[in-house]
């Protein structure tokens, strides 16, 4: 599937620092030490509704950590899944009255539309469901034939049995979360599960394949039913065929932590019999409006779309995300907005003048700030001193303002 257009990256003086990362599987930081090649997996988009500021603050999140891997030295690979079949998809072209697959490439190209705005890099693999169909099946053949999945009895489809995971075969289940059993059945509903499924052997058990019902989209492919694949082995499978195991980060919303990476990780952990799938569990916190998480099935969005369509400067809304650890909750207000607008003005007024005060000490603590867990916060306040010594002192540096210009351009993804 097509991504967007890359933008162009600014070469600065000097290499950034291997960053670190808080591991969620491990509830502590760790460093990210790729070889020559970093390989970055980040959960994409279900494509029934416009990006809001929670999707974006995920992919600006690790698009960040992918500018630093990149200024640190090293060549990343990022692969991006979108699960263009779904049932929510499925259920909004429904209600819609509109071909699911019609609804799916509105929002996908709008999607695109909204990262191009942000600036945000592409994934070298921007890969979609219904393309990846035959590396999936394949993938539960295979678990079917070492003896990790099961077929439970589905009389509403005339294709076959559903299929699903057994957990019981997988001792490092919860690896990932370390959840306990009540904390993952609390959201398993809610977070695509079907714990009451008549004939499944455990309610937290997966699927990995949805028999073809009546009026749901399906394929064939040998060795099973019509129909199409479970959620979580479409990210197995998209991320074995592109990384391998143990690439380097598994990125997303805490949302995702479980079910979704947990069960993907199990999955790969049963396909290959090696572990770990990541080597690194990444997560970007909610964002909120009105006191309530930022989500499609609740409809309390700011969308990122509206904002551009209302004039904003798509570099304003990149400072908003940026002004938050991304482990940190917050809500979206109009505050915020007015706030990155002003320091978007001054910063571009700074990098204006002829010449500025010194920018060693700002690059570095730009680069340090970012490797530091993405403290893209701290990075800001950095330039915000700078900024403001040189438009109320000046300086006689007349490179300066054009380093650090490109430096917030390549580090920051902030163009100004």
């Amino acid at each position: 599937m097509i991504s967007w257009p890359a933008p162009f990256i600014p070469e600065v003086p000097g290499t950034g620092h291997p960053p670190q990362l808080f591991d969620s599987s491990t509830r502590a930081l760790r460093a990210v030490n790729p070889g020559p090649t970093a390989r970055m997996y980040v959960c994409g988009i279900t494509p029934y509704d416009a990006t809001h500021l929670g999707h974006a603050a995920t992919y600006v999140t690790f698009d960040v950590l992918g500018r630093a891997l990149r200024d640190a030295g090293h060549d990343v690979v990022y692969v991006q899944n979108i699960t263009d079949v779904d049932d929510p998809l499925l259920e909004r072209a429904r209600r819609d009255g509109v071909r699911w697959q019609d609804l799916a490439a509105e929002e996908i190209a709008l999607f695109r539309e909204d990262m191009t705005a942000l600036g945000v890099l592409p994934p070298d693999h921007y890969v979609g469901v219904v393309e990846s169909i035959e590396p999936v099946a394949a993938a539960v053949r295979s678990l079917v034939a070492r003896g990790a999945a099961y077929e439970v009895d589905t009389p509403e489809s005339s294709a076959g049995s559903d299929l699903y995971l057994d957990l019981s075969t997988e001792p490092g289940f919860g690896a990932v979360s370390n959840w306990t059993r009540a904390e993952m059945l609390a959201v398993f509903a809610d977070r695509g599960g079907d714990p009451d499924r008549a004939g499944k052997r455990d309610a937290l058990d997966p699927l990995l394949w949805r028999a073809a019902r009546e009026g749901e989209p399906s394929w064939t492919a040998a060795g099973l039913p019509a129909g199409r694949p479970g959620w979580h082995i479409e990210c197995t499978a998209i991320a074995l065929d592109h990384l391998g195991m143990a690439f380097d980060v598994q990125g997303g919303g805490t949302d995702l932590i479980f079910p979704h990476h947990e069960m993907s990780a199990t999955q790969a952990v049963a396909l290959t019999g090696e572990r770990p799938f990541a080597r690194t569990y990444a997560h970007q916190a909610m964002v909120g409006l009105d006191g309530e998480k930022m989500s499609k099935s609740k409809g309390n969005l700011v969308l990122v779309s509206k904002l551009r369509a209302d004039g904003v400067d798509p570099m304003a809304i990149r400072l908003v995300l940026l002004e938050q650890h991304y482990r940190t909750e917050w809500s979206w207000t109009p505050e915020l907005l007015t706030r990155a607008q002003d320091r978007l003005d001054t910063w571009r007024a700074a990098l204006s003048v002829n010449a500025g005060p010194d920018v060693t000490e700002v690059v570095e603590a730009v680069r340090r700030c970012v490797a530091d867990d993405l403290d893209t916060p701290g990075a800001l306040r950095a330039v915000d001193r700078w900024a403001k010594q040189c438009l109320t002192r000046g300086g006689p540096d007349a490179g300066a303002p054009g380093v650090l210009a490109r430096t917030i351009d390549a580090v920051l993804g902030v163009r100004v």
